[in-house]
């Protein structure tokens, strides 16, 4: 089993760690309605789920 020969100090152990939040989160404009939304994501727009440009749902109207 690997074992350290010295201690990491906190500073380096959070360094490490910390590059997985580093990046912001990309945003996409549908090709279909022009709106921004985040990559690999359904969104709705005017009561329709869109998803690569296609309608996915539509919402139900309650009477």
């Amino acid at each position: 089993m690997a074992h350290p020969k010295r201690k990491q100090s906190k500073s380096r152990r959070d360094k490490r760690r910390t590059h997985y939040k580093a990046s912001i989160p990309q945003i996409a404009t549908c090709p279909t309605t022009g709106e921004p939304h985040l990559y690999h994501r359904a969104y709705w727009s005017e009561g329709k789920l869109y998803y690569r440009g296609k309608v996915v749902m539509e919402k139900e109207v309650a009477l």
